[in-house]
């Protein structure tokens, strides 16, 4: 892997949606881009396009994590970005599984890859964190209670961090996303036509709009922390009320 003198940024699930569209903009932003994803043939085409670096990774599995870490031996950026969402069942119903694994991504996959990271981001002098969350970490909604959960644990852990490394060179940043088309819903409902009509007659946030807001935050004065950034489409006021067509 070389970087040359370029700043090296680490962006997990980076094979589609933010993350893929995160590396890119990074990468037009001058930093050397390590892409992991466990989809990493993905992750490969898009390192071509942008000259920087794929490796596997699978963020629930801790020696992926360290293997990961491991082949990358300098960071002043990380994306945590893996995550997402599966079922749409009310508390009653809930798939015990689901939850576990929405857990295990969300949360426990961001808490190893700060662990793995923050020794290279603190040698630089100059590191930062950036976690994408949801506006599913600020409120609640029905049928949502295991998304929801692991989001505001995932943002406690992300928040503590910015107390907890108060006064050291490490800026910290969570990008809370409203509505973004990609293959969140598709994940989530496990059927196209279905995730097609979660944005049907609103027009929704693209992952391109989530990755300059990623890219602006990453590219301040060093002195410039933005804690929070809350971006939703104009046609969502919150998560539960939007204006359809």
């Amino acid at each position: 892997m070389t970087a040359n003198d370029r700043p090296t940024a680490v962006v997990t699930g980076a094979s589609s949606g933010i993350g893929a569209a995160t590396a890119r903009a990074l990468g037009a932003a001058g930093f050397h881009v390590v892409l992991g994803a466990r989809r990493v043939e993905r992750c490969e085409e898009i390192a071509k396009e942008i000259d920087g670096t794929a490796l596997p990774l699978d963020v629930t599995d801790r020696e992926s994590v360290r293997a990961f870490a491991d082949a990358v031996p300098e960071a002043k950026l990380l994306v945590n970005n893996a995550g997402g969402a599966k079922g749409l069942e009310p508390v009653a119903d809930a798939d015990e599984d689901d939850w576990r694994w929405m857990w295990e991504t969300n949360v426990a996959g961001t808490l190893r890859l700060t662990q793995a990271f923050l020794p290279k981001l603190r040698a630089s002098g100059d590191g930062h964190i950036v976690t994408v969350t949801s506006i599913a970490a600020l409120d609640f909604y029905d049928n949502g209670a295991g998304y929801t959960g692991a989001k505001h644990a995932q943002a406690m852990l992300h928040r503590t961090l910015r107390g907890e490394l108060l006064g050291e060179p490490i800026r910290i940043t969570e990008i809370c996303p409203g509505m973004v088309e990609t293959e969140f819903s598709e994940v989530r409902l496990g059927d196209a036509e279905k995730a097609a009509k979660v944005y049907e007659g609103l027009t929704p946030l693209t992952a391109d709009d989530v990755a300059d807001t990623i890219v602006f935050a990453a590219t301040r004065p060093s002195h410039v922390n933005l804690d929070q950034i809350v971006l939703k489409p104009r046609d969502q006021a919150s998560g539960t009320r939007r204006h359809r067509r």
